[in-house]
């Protein structure tokens, strides 16, 4: 599966407004040199036609110079070596708008971008899915567990290994980091339409922030997530946890289970 990166799309997002700045610009210049070279023709004229007359054909001679069709009507010597001065500055503004534009497209930022707003189709198109946020040994097996039980898996990480490795394994990917890129995180993953999440990232600070920020973006997803301990399970689910898993009680109960367990049973 392709990779939505957060970072290489916004990146690229500038890259393509950069890109229509100088279209714009270019375009600009190119009707200040015809707009110029009309003016030129038009003074170089020594016909007595009327104004109308002349003015019309120097518009007439600077846009087939511009559209290089070639159909000019009849200029004396001073208006032809006027048009190919124009000619020649019509060359450097059309080899820099090649230059400079089509490298811009071709970069490898606008290339991701192109991937990025593929990618985000498909997305886009997901409903009733699960987010699993960090794909480390516990988020991979979150992960695997809700693909085999038949559920749609969106990952989210912001390690690029860890987001390849997902990739690999045929997983919807996210590369964001979700404590930090939140409005790109909540819009791609599509919050707003999953029926689950599970945060599994170890950092206690930023599990408090993503489980609020998706509590407040879709008060009816189910969140799951791990706490510390049962202080930090207690915040969690005033932020709007739905399930807090307090990994040293689940291993306390095994223990003691174990210990409680009739012998051979």
């Amino acid at each position: 599966m392709p990779i939505y990166d957060v970072r290489s799309a916004a990146l690229g997002r500038d890259l393509i407004r950069h890109w229509r700045l100088r279209v714009a610009r270019t375009f600009g210049l190119l009707f200040v040199c015809l707009v110029l070279c009309a003016a030129g023709l038009f003074a170089l004229d020594a016909s007595n036609r009327p104004v109308r007359d002349r003015a019309f054909t120097a518009v007439w001679n600077a846009s087939n110079l511009f559209s290089t069709l070639g159909d000019f009507n009849g200029l004396d010597d001073r208006e032809k070596a006027f048009l190919i001065g124009t000619m020649l500055v019509f060359i450097a503004v059309g080899g820099y708008a090649l230059t400079s534009l089509s490298g811009l497209l071709t970069s490898v930022p606008a290339l991701a971008y192109r991937e990025n707003r593929r990618v985000q189709r498909q997305l886009d198109q997901l409903s009733n899915h699960v987010v699993v946020i960090g794909f480390g040994p516990l988020g991979q097996l979150v992960a695997r567990k809700l693909r085999d039980a038949g559920d749609t898996v969106i990952v989210v990480d912001r390690d690029a290994e860890l987001a390849a490795l997902a990739s690999a394994q045929s997983f919807h990917v996210l590369q964001a980091d979700a404590g930090e890129d939140d409005a790109a995180f909540a819009q791609v993953g599509g919050l707003d339409r999953a029926r689950g999440l599970v945060v599994t990232t170890e950092d206690q600070d930023r599990k408090l922030a993503i489980t609020l920020m998706a509590h407040a973006l879709n008060p009816n997803i189910k969140i799951a997530v791990t706490g510390a301990n049962t202080r930090r399970g207690a915040l969690l689910r005033k932020a709007g946890a739905s399930e807090v898993v307090i990994a040293e009680d689940l291993i306390a109960e095994a223990l003691v289970g174990r210990l409680t367990r009739a012998p051979g049973g």
